[in-house]
């Protein structure tokens, strides 16, 4: 089952690509922080992986000549992104949680948005439960050592979608296949990234990849040698010099 755009919607400067599954607790207050940016240049696009609750009830209660959806089994969270992707029809595409929720500061970053071979990303909040509420500012420029190190927070990027003519989320990569398309992305000098100052999401952080961080096998098994393949060796012998100092430390090192 699914709901399409109309045709007179279709330049649009960010599609936001949601992948859900029996999510009711949290879309409508997600799918409200996007339409309270009272911006008419985003799409929404939803890709259900065939909820049973009342996910899809709740998805169309809203404007549907702004939030698009689709209804069916997938492969997992990474083919429904893929399939966001080939749905989209805006100049960038960012891609959330329905756990997550957009600040004003996304819409103050998407004037920011010029080239279309230009990555640009921001600031998150994450938030999580430790004795109340409590938030954490993740911020900061992502060089490729630094993104051959840490994963960066997938909710600070806005993608040109022309990263998606090259690249895709690999769908052997079951926690981190998004961590695996930065780091080709990262490595690409065809694009550009720049960072700016501007926190534009709040991040879950009891969110998929969270609770399910060291379950990536085939991941932690490739991640050295897609470094060397998409940063050079430069990258991946600093990256090996690490992890055996970590090693000889008697630290875990962590993927």
């Amino acid at each position: 089952m699914e709901n399409k755009l109309g045709m007179q919607e279709t330049n649009k400067l960010v599609s936001i690509i949601i992948a859900t599954y029996n999510s009711e607790k949290y879309i409508r207050e997600c799918l409200s922080s996007i339409l309270s940016l009272g911006v008419n240049t985003i799409e929404v696009v939803i890709v259900d992986g065939g909820s049973t609750d009342q996910t899809i009830d709740i998805v169309k209660s809203f404007d549907s000549r702004m939030v698009s959806w689709k209804s069916s089994p997938d492969k997992g969270i990474y083919d429904a992104l893929n399939k966001g992707v080939e749905r989209a029809r805006g100049k960038w595409l960012y891609f959330m949680g329905a756990d997550d929720r957009l600040l004003p500061g996304f819409a103050e970053m998407m004037q920011y948005l010029k080239d279309e071979h230009t990555v640009y990303y921001g600031n998150t909040t994450e938030f999580f439960e430790k004795e109340g509420p409590q938030y954490l500012l993740l911020k900061g420029e992502f060089n490729n050592y630094r993104l051959a190190k840490f994963c960066m927070n997938h909710q600070t990027i806005l993608y040109p979608a022309n990263v998606f003519k090259k690249y895709h989320y690999n769908l052997r990569y079951k926690v981190y296949a998004d961590y695996a398309l930065n780091i080709q992305v990262w490595g690409d000098k065809t694009f550009t990234k720049i960072h700016l100052p501007i926190t534009i999401a709040r991040y879950n952080m009891d969110g998929f990849s969270s609770l399910t961080k060291d379950k990536d096998f085939v991941f932690q098994q490739e991640k050295f040698q897609l470094v060397k393949r998409s940063m050079g060796w430069l990258i991946y012998l600093r990256l090996l010099s690490r992890k055996y100092k970590y090693q000889l430390r008697g630290k875990n090192w962590e993927q």
